[in-house]
């Protein structure tokens, strides 16, 4: 093992030369994607970004995960671990790769007004639990409960099925996970990066049983009736960056 916590040899691009800011870790993440038309993300994609396709295909993900040990750099304590699930897909601006949120629900009213005021992402409040079992199984359950936000809700449970692999280049897998900025947009329709670091994602294949997924009728979007790739994660630690314009 390298006794560099934070190696940067997988990465598409080097991580910004200024300091990072911010630290958190993801634990018990599912990654559900399905394969989209990409005609039918353009409208709902700013003309500001491309859409990134793979093999001429857009992708949409919903991601429940739990938050764990969020802190700013040198803060001597962190948020309590908390829920958070997102809807993203993928584009590029100005050839970078990076995520593009449609929702983010987090059960921290912190976290919710500092992604919104501070990085323009769109957060919501949520009523949300996810509980760890022995056997594996992960139960998950948010309601989205943001004044004056279209509802959302997903509920169900997932697991992993398989051993931990690392995702190589030019696999779906590989363009699907390893993603090292978010994009968002300001009222003004300024572009803002945020960047993040992290190791190679420990993918494993994952199977799930969803009770109710309302999360992409938000966007209007019709997923296709196939089921969804699926991929979980037991851990990953990251730092963030502050965001910065990204047509400087």
């Amino acid at each position: 093992m390298s006794a560099d916590p934070w190696p940067i040899a997988h990465r598409p691009f080097p991580p910004p030369t200024r300091p990072w800011v911010g630290f958190m870790s993801w634990r018990e993440l599912l990654f559900a994607h399905w394969p989209i038309d990409p005609r039918m993300m353009r409208d709902r994609i700013p003309p500001q970004f491309e859409i990134a396709t793979f093999d001429g295909t857009a992708w949409i993900g919903v991601v429940p995960f739990v938050m764990s040990n969020v802190r700013p750099r040198l803060a001597p304590a962190a948020l309590p671990d908390f829920p958070e699930l997102n809807v993203r897909t993928y584009v590029t601006h100005r050839g970078v790769a990076g995520v593009w949120f449609f929702s983010l629900d987090a059960a921290s009213a912190h976290l919710v007004w500092g992604g919104r005021e501070f990085v323009s992402l769109p957060y919501f409040n949520a009523a949300m639990r996810a509980t760890p079992a022995a056997d594996g199984w992960t139960r998950y359950d948010t309601r989205r409960v943001h004044q004056g936000a279209p509802p959302a809700q997903w509920r169900g449970r997932y697991r992993a099925t398989g051993p931990v692999e690392r995702s190589r280049p030019g696999t779906l897998e590989h363009f699907l996970t390893e993603r090292y900025c978010l994009f968002s947009l300001t009222e003004h329709g300024q572009v803002l990066r945020c960047d993040i670091d992290h190791a190679p994602w420990p993918l494993q294949r994952a199977e799930a049983e969803v009770e109710i997924d309302t999360m992409c009728e938000q966007i209007d979007l019709r997923r296709p009736d196939t089921p969804p790739l699926l991929h979980f994660a037991k851990h990953m630690d990251v730092r963030t960056w502050w965001p910065a314009p990204a047509d400087d």
